[in-house]
């Protein structure tokens, strides 16, 4: 099995800066500022070299005295530089940044092919969001401060003790190389960790949310709590994960220690020995025993904080793969489409790692103002059709055009305007009754947003609400019947005034008296427009301009009602079974 590939610290770097957007120079200040607090306190530290020998070597006060404030002054100027370099923190520029990579972040969402999204769960995105962007930020500097200080502080301490006796400071400096095969030993398991970490997280936040989410149904079905297998067992994973991190990196973890300390040991006994005879002044290796006590843990433990960079290189290198994904190419802008007619050329599309095609070679032409219905069996590519008009993806062969202007050539904002879409399965936001009719349209006013819930039916359940229009509808709109949430979802496209309307079946699990209200809504949206209606009951799209029959991902008929009927074929079969499946109702209950 090949080790993953180790990304250079050169790299994250890059990448580092790159997500603080236009707070890269103040992070560069501010990393530039901890190094030189990492070196200003090691010499420091050093000082106690000549302090030990003027105290106890020479009895000289007034040099003590005077390395003393040498050392109080490295030592101040140090701190002074840390408060400098935190400053990206104290002064709002990584809570600025955090919120600009985010927003980022919500761009690239918008502009991705929606069939990228749809690949992933609700919960991972939320982990991309949330958790991704505060690991890469909130923890950089003060995990980037010790890692500086654990290398930068002995460092110069070492190089400064050189100058008083060079074999010490070579000895110190040999611990480093020590550290370098360690580093590079572990990294490549804290990647793996990392990342299987992040990953399991962002199935467990997947699943959470999805668990919150169908609770109801949850409990209807006796599978909440200790029943939720799917929670439970994501639950388990991440535990199992934890747990063989810390019983893997336990003993690595112990050896990386007992070498670093060991190492320091023998450089002690090495200066005893030197004392012992005679080359080496006492009070040097006493201020020697100070600064080995004092770095001792800091690069034992180094090699410990590189993990935690770890995650964040993890977290950079999902929140670089979302923003490399390339949103749907748009050709030279065209001009707005004067009419509002559709037009399929010999469209093939296949979505990514599908076996076969979801739509063949489908070719169709739905005229403006007119009502085109597309039938077919679950799976025979209804939905794709009403997806590539919405471009959630491109097709791989064929085009699409609205007044002969092919989608590709449209941006996005003039495409999302002329189309408006009523699912079966509408989504309200926990928002306010006003804000989730007005999204459609955000500069309409009151009266505008008054008279589409109107022509939608929705005053008389409104009126009825705690606080009328600024009730707040509850996750998914949950406040509201399904008939109700339809009607607001209808006065939402109403209000939008889209020439193109896309109708996903809205009636079909309504019960009779929703159902009429909705549909005298729906007869108010697609008065004087360019309708698509995917029916699942035949019944309803009898009086429709044109049938489009698909089966298997390909047109096979197309016409009016009656005509497909007197062709006996794939639409005839659809009818006569729906009609069988309304008589075996009918009997059942004792209504033939």
């Amino acid at each position: 099995m090949t080790q993953p590939s180790i990304t250079p610290w050169k790299t994250t770097y890059r990448q580092l800066l790159d997500s603080v957007g236009p707070h890269a120079p103040a992070l560069r200040n501010s990393l530039a500022g901890l190094a030189a607090a990492a070196v200003l306190q090691g010499l420091a530290l050093a000082c106690i070299v000549p302090l030990f020998v003027a105290l106890l070597s020479r009895h000289d006060g007034a040099a003590a005295l005077a390395w003393l404030a040498a050392m109080s002054l490295l030592a101040l100027l140090a701190t002074g530089c840390r408060w400098l370099g935190q400053g990206f923190d104290y002064t709002g520029r990584m809570a600025d940044a955090t919120h600009r990579l985010r927003t980022r972040l919500g761009e690239q969402l918008r502009r991705m092919p929606l069939e990228r999204i749809q690949d992933k769960r609700a919960g991972e995105f939320n982990a991309m969001l949330l958790g991704s962007v505060d690991e890469n930020l909130n923890y950089t500097l003060t995990i980037l401060n010790l890692i500086l200080a654990a290398l930068l502080t002995p460092l110069a301490t070492a190089l400064a003790l050189a100058c008083w006796d060079w074999r010490l400071g070579l000895g110190l400096l040999l611990v480093f190389p020590a550290i370098v095969p360690l580093y590079r030993w572990r990294r490549p398991a804290f990647g793996r960790g990392m990342r299987k970490l992040a990953e399991a997280n962002a199935r467990t936040s997947a699943d959470v949310l999805e668990y919150t989410q169908g609770l109801p149904v949850l409990r209807a079905a006796c599978q909440a709590g200790d029943k939720a297998q799917r929670l439970q067992q994501s639950f388990a994973d991440l535990e199992r994960l934890q747990t063989i991190g810390h019983r893997k990196g336990a003993r690595p973890n112990i050896v990386i220690t007992s070498v670093v300390e060991l190492g320091l040991l023998l450089l002690l006994a090495a200066g005893v020995s030197w004392v012992a005879a005679g080359s080496l002044d006492p009070a040097i290796l006493a201020a020697s025993f100070v600064i080995v006590v004092r770095f001792g843990e800091p690069l034992a433990t180094f090699v410990l904080y590189t993990a935690i960079l770890e995650l964040i290189e993890s977290a950079l290198e999902r929140i670089q793969a979302l923003l490399a994904v390339a949103p749907l190419p748009v050709l030279d802008a065209a001009a707005p489409p004067n009419t509002h007619d559709i037009e399929f050329d010999r469209v093939s599309f296949r979505y990514a790692q599908a076996e076969r095609s979801a739509l063949e070679d489908f070719s169709a032409r739905l005229p403006a103002r007119s009502l085109t219905a597309l039938v077919g069996p679950s799976g025979s590519g209804k939905t794709t059709v009403t997806r590539l008009l919405l471009r959630h993806a491109d097709p791989q062969q064929g085009g699409i055009r609205i007044g002969g202007v092919e989608l590709r050539a449209m941006p996005a904002e003039q495409l999302n305007r002329l189309i408006s879409v009523v699912f079966q399965d509408v989504y309200l936001f926990d928002d306010t009754v006003l804000a989730n009719i007005r999204m459609a349209r955000p500069d309409a006013s009151d009266a505008q947003v008054e008279a589409a819930a109107r022509a939608a039916c929705c005053l008389d359940f409104i009126e009825r609400l705690p606080q009328g229009w600024q009730t707040r509808l509850g996750d998914i709109g949950g406040r509201l019947s399904g008939g109700e949430r339809q009607r607001i979802s209808i006065a939402r496209a109403l209000l939008k005034e889209a020439p193109i309307v896309i109708l996903d079946e809205p009636t079909a699990a309504l019960d009779s008296e929703s159902e009429v209200a909705v549909q005298r809504a729906i007869d108010a949206l697609v008065r004087e427009r360019t309708v698509i209606v995917i029916a699942h009951r035949l019944s309803t799209i009898v009086g429709a301009d044109q049938i489009l029959v698909l089966d298997d991902g390909r047109l096979v008929e197309h016409g009016r009602h009656a005509e497909l009927l007197e062709n006996e074929g794939r639409y005839r079969r659809l009818w006569e079974a729906q009609a069988r499946v309304k008589d075996w109702h009918a009997g059942r209950y004792g209504m033939a």
